[in-house]
């Protein structure tokens, strides 16, 4: 469930591109920091999104330098970081074992499997600084194992799950905006898994996995379906975001969650749409083809 959280880019100014890069760079340079070179692996742009709206809420001592590294190795760029790019990198880490576990469990992955035990000591010490919140993450993420063990196909359930544990990480602290980062999150979360379903829905068919949306998926409507569920989340998503107290950077995360979000979505949709055509355009062609070879015997 990573690479959903992103930016359109193609409808951002230069300036503002080059600072959300830059806040990218910090979590990867705090995973590097914290976790090593095979921290640095799990890097994700979804993390980035955290980091950069906690930061806008909570007005944190933001860090700010230029550097060079092993993607950008000839020139320096900057970096941007604060507490929570290192909050952002132990959530990041956190997800990543969690999809390795999946993985090796659901799809007998072995890079997947070595991975996870190459980060399973960060995972325990990530689980152990947290306390609580990595326990209700765990219990929420062997939840849904169980529900995809079981073939449940009620999509707000499982959904609703992975909504509770976005809604757990963005709820960073106990205080006046914390009911609403949980509610962003519990949107966020139905809108993530409903939508990696959406994508993952033909693959998983044909090698037999689970997938929530399977009976759905025949329906004549079942694109339209997805896409007003989607949209419902997010106006509800983008409406708790309009609630709070963000001035810093707000344009970016306003391009993230009204355009961004929506990248993966019209990629899949057009890639689909374009398959049906094709189909379509072949079948005519057999059928013409057949009946020109009927005519000819008819002659």
């Amino acid at each position: 469930m990573f690479g959903y959280i992103i930016i359109n880019k193609g409808d951002m100014k230069f300036k503002e591109f080059d600072i959300y890069h830059s806040y990218y760079c910090g979590l990867c340079r705090a995973l590097k920091e914290r976790y090593g070179i095979a921290g640095q692996f799990s890097l994700s742009y979804d993390m980035t999104f955290l980091v950069m709206l906690l930061g806008s809420l909570y007005e944190p001592a933001v860090e700010t330098g230029e550097i060079k590294c092993a993607a950008h190795p000839f020139e320096k760029h900057t970096v941007r970081s604060s507490d929570f790019s290192y909050y952002g990198a132990d959530m990041n880490l956190l997800f990543t074992y969690y999809k390795c576990r999946d993985d090796w469990a659901d799809e007998g992955k072995l890079s997947r499997l070595v991975y996870g035990k190459l980060i399973k000591k960060a995972y325990r010490n990530i689980c152990s600084r947290y306390g609580e919140k990595a326990r209700r993450i765990d219990a929420l993420m062997r939840e849904i194992s169980a529900g995809e063990k079981k073939q449940i196909q009620d999509i707000d359930y499982m959904a609703g799950l992975f909504g509770e544990i976005m809604g757990e990480i963005m709820a960073v602290r106990r205080d006046e905006w914390q009911e609403s980062l949980r509610t962003m999150g519990n949107y966020l979360g139905k809108f993530i898994y409903l939508l990696d379903a959406y994508e993952d829905i033909e693959d998983d068919i044909k090698e037999g996995r689970y997938n929530p949306l399977i009976k759905k998926f025949n329906n004549p409507d079942f694109e339209e379906e997805v896409k007003t569920i989607l949209t419902m989340i997010m106006a509800g998503c983008c409406k708790e975001f309009e609630k709070l107290p963000v001035i810093e950077n707000v344009e970016i995360l306003r391009n993230i969650l009204y355009s961004g979000i929506w990248y993966r979505y019209e990629a899949v949709r057009l890639k689909r749409d374009g398959k049906k055509t094709e189909k379509k355009a072949k079948t005519k062609t057999k059928a013409g083809h057949k009946q020109g070879v009927k005519n000819a015997r008819s002659i």
